[in-house]
Parts: C-alpha cells; structure tokens; sequence
C-alpha cells in the first residue's frame, strides 16, 4: 500500500493499492487469523460467532472442566464418598492457610477442639492453633476402585497423619462434605446429559415422522403433546417418581430416573422439529433427493436434520439445566435418587429442616454447584443459540 501526499494543502492523503484488486480477499478476524468466509462451513462460522459471546465461551469452558473432573473425581476429593469421622460429626469449614505466628510454613489447617454443650447438646468446634496439620499433595489416602475397576489411593490432597482436612465441613455421619459434592457432581452431571439424549431420540424422531409425513399420525402426536404440556411438571415427576418401588437397586432407580425426565421433556422439541420441517420439506433439495429415488428416512437424516442441527445443539444446552433441576428436586423430596447414591439433590436431604440450616449452614453448600452450573448452561445455551442464528 502506497501513501500519496497532496500537493495541495488542506487535501487528505490518499492510499493507492499497489497490487490487484482480489475479489476474494479474506477477511480479518479480531485475532489476526485469516477467516476465508466465502468458504467457511457452518460450524465454522457458528464458532467465530460464538467466540464474540465471551460470557458463553467461558462458561463452556468452566462445564468443560467440570465435566473432565467428574472422570477423575477419586482422585481430586481427599476422602472416599462414605468415609465417616465419628469424633468430627456436624464440623464446621476449615480455614486453609499458609503462615503460622508470623512464618511461612504451607498450606496447612489448625487441628480442631470438641466441646459438648450440655444444654443443648451442641458440639462447639474451635481452633486449637497450637497444632498446625501440613497438608499433603499427591499423596495416600483412602483406597479407592478408579471407575471400579482399578485398585487405587492416591488423592490430589490429603490431611496431615492423624489430622483431619474439612474444606467445607462434615454433615451428621462425619462425612466430608467437599468429597460428598465432587462425587455428587457426577451423578448430577451425567443425568442431565443421558436425559437429553433421551429427550433428543423421542423428539426428533417423533417430531420428524409427524413434520414430514403429516396425516394422522401429525394430529395424534399433537394431541397428545398438548395433554402433556397441559399438565403441571412437578406432580407428574411426582407421581411417576412414585411409582418406582423402593426395593429397586441404585442403579435401576438412576436410570429409571433419567428415562422420567428425558420421557417428560421431547414435547418442546418435538414441536420445534415438526415445524422445522414442515416448511423444509417444500425446498427444492428435497424435492431432487426424492427425485433420485432417496427414501423418506434418508431425506430426514441425511438433508433435513442437518439444516438445523445448530439450533438443536443449542436447545440441548437450555435444556439439561431443567434436567438437572428436576433431579434435584425430587432427590430433595425424597422420591429421586436415595442413598447410597449421591447427588447434589441427595446431599440437600439434609437442610431440609429449618434448625438443621441454623445450626449448621455448611449443609447447604450444594446448592452452589447447582446454581454455577445453571447460569453456565444458560449463558452457553445463549450464546450457541446466537451463533446458530443465521440472521446476526
């Protein structure tokens, strides 16, 4: 590029380009790449639009660290799920620090003193500070099956020999908590993903035999989505939560669980698939797929689906909070996940009183993942939802 003064004064400078003019010139993107737009596939320009929502992409990443620690989560808490500390039942947050009487000595916690009231029969913690617990990294703990298969004890942190290390306190049983809520997480996690998975077969599949093809099987399908969204979603989580006997095993009544809410949630997207393609359906692509002899599954799976798989993805992400909500939610009433299993909504069975939150507030604390993981979903869903729009 060439700058060419004026002679004359008061004129502007002007700039001659000094090679051809390229009509596919590429374009710039914020972070110098070369962005080749004219050529770029829908997932790309889906990603460097989502890239511009910067509260949505780090939110993805914070579910993406979330959903990797869920696989190592052994490992990361510091005792196993069902560890009991009988001489440290109802104990209060430790404090981690790194100075002791004005010297560095690490990341340790004060050892803690148990006073019994009497009266009200309360167990009052203290900080004796006269013993300093050094914790320990990458260290032997309690020995733990990883993802039961092998025989492992190694823990990313671990108390001092013959200390205890209570993060986030202990619950009635002496069980700590902060282990309670990383192995909670992958229950809770998991269920929201394998319910959408659920949701996604029945309403795509449904939603799509009744957009393309119409007839009976459109107004049928309609009526019945109706009913369903007439009635309200608790009492029918509820009531078929209910149904499932209580000798069913763990693992039956999580599945069992996960099939009530993905069977509960495909009205919504049923409905949005339909329309998407009853107005796709009079495209002309369709109409040369079926003139070359394609069957009817293959122009849904293979043209229809496709054209709009961005705007499922991005309801799928609106959708698994409202899975994880409603796990919760029945754990918390006592008709979802139960014991051994836990869960965030299990772990919140136990400030269920009013004396208990009171007492002891540290009880509470699941209910923080709960709400992050939340506004992280809906921020991503957001953004992918924007990103997919093939208007902005």
């Amino acid at each position: 590029m060439t700058v060419i003064d004026s002679s004359d004064a008061g004129k502007l400078p002007h700039y001659v380009r000094e090679g051809a003019f390229d009509p596919y010139e590429i374009e710039r993107d914020a972070d110098g790449g070369a962005l080749k737009v004219h050529e770029a596939s829908q997932l790309q320009l889906m990603w460097w639009r989502f890239k511009r929502h910067r509260l949505a992409l780090i939110s993805g990443i914070l579910l993406l660290i979330a959903y990797l620690m869920i696989v190592v989560v052994e490992f990361l808490a510091p005792y196993k799920v069902h560890t009991r500390n009988i001489d440290f039942i109802y104990a209060p947050p430790q404090s981690v620090r790194l100075f002791h009487e004005g010297n560095f000595v690490g990341p340790f916690v004060y050892g803690q003193k148990m006073d019994l009231d009497m009266t009200t029969l309360r167990r009052n913690y203290s900080d004796d500070t006269a013993d300093v617990q050094k914790l320990r990294f990458l260290c032997q703990g309690d020995p733990y099956r990883f993802w039961g298969v092998v025989e492992m004890s190694t823990h990313l942190v671990c108390p001092a020999e013959g200390g205890q290390f209570h993060l986030l306190g202990t619950d009635r049983l002496g069980r700590d908590m902060l282990s309670r809520i990383l192995y909670g997480a992958r229950i809770s996690l998991t269920i929201g993903l394998l319910g959408v998975a659920t949701s996604f077969i029945l309403g795509i599949v449904i939603g799509g035999i009744a957009g393309y093809w119409g007839g009976w099987f459109d107004t049928v399908t309609q009526r019945i989505i109706e009913v369903l969204q007439s009635i309200p979603s608790i009492p029918l989580w509820l009531a078929l939560a209910a149904v499932m006997p209580a000798d069913w095993s763990p693992l039956v009544i999580y599945l069992g669980i996960t099939f009530i809410l993905g069977l509960l949630d495909w009205t919504g997207l049923a409905r949005a698939v339909r329309s998407k393609l009853l107005s796709l359906r009079e495209e002309d692509y369709v109409l040369a797929a079926q003139l070359m002899g394609a069957g009817s599954t293959r122009i849904i799976g293979r043209h229809l689906i496709p054209g709009f798989m961005s705007h499922l993805i991005a309801s799928a992400t609106l959708t698994i909070p409202g899975m994880i909500l409603g796990e919760t939610t029945l754990s918390f009433l006592g008709l979802g996940l139960r014991p051994p299993i836990t869960s965030w909504g299990v772990l919140l069975t136990e400030a269920r009183s009013v004396s208990a939150i009171a007492l002891y507030p540290w009880l509470l604390l699941p209910v923080v993942p709960v709400i992050f993981v939340i506004l992280a979903f809906n921020f991503l869903g957001d953004g992918l939802r924007d990103a997919a729009d093939p208007y902005k």
